[in-house]
C-alpha cells in the first residue's frame, strides 16, 4: 500500500523550485536588514548619564563620552566599571534588535546549521 502525501505536499521539481526561491529570498532579506542594522549606532548611558557609549550594528565603539565629574584619580576602577557597563549595555542593545529583526524574517525558524552567506 503506498502511503498519499496531502495535496501540495508532492516532492516535485516545481516544490524544490519554490522552496529554493523561498530560501534565497529570506537570503537577500537577511542581508539588507544586515546592511541595515549595520549601519545603525545604539548608545547606552551608565552612572546617571556621567559615561554614555555609542556601538555601531557591527559592534564597533563609536564614541564614548565620560563626564568630568565622574573622573577621580583615586577611584579609576569605579570608572572603568562604568564603562564597561555602558559599552556592555550598548552590544546588548544591538544584538537584541538583530536577533530580532532576523526571527521576523525567519518566522522563527532555527537556522543554525543553514549557511547563510556569512551574514550570522
Amino acid at each position: 500500500m503506498k502511503a498519499r502525501l496531502p495535496q501540495g505536499y508532492g516532492g516535485g521539481a516545481a516544490n524544490l523550485q519554490q522552496l529554493a526561491r523561498q530560501a534565497q529570498k529570506m537570503q537577500d532579506d537577511m542581508a539588507a536588514v544586515t546592511e541595515e542594522l549595520n549601519a545603525k549606532e545604539y548608545t547606552a548611558t551608565c552612572g546617571g548619564g556621567m559615561v554614555s557609549v555609542t556601538v555601531s550594528g557591527e559592534l564597533e565603539v563609536r564614541s564614548l563620552t565620560i563626564d568630568p565629574e565622574v573622573v577621580d584619580p583615586e577611584d579609576v576602577e569605579m570608572l572603568a566599571d562604568l564603562v564597561r557597563a555602558a559599552v556592555n549595555e550598548a552590544i546588548r542593545a544591538a544584538n537584541t534588535d538583530k536577533e530580532q529583526r532576523m526571527e521576523a524574517i525567519s518566522g522563527g525558524m532555527n537556522l543554525g546549521g543553514m549557511n547563510l552567506g556569512g551574514l550570522f
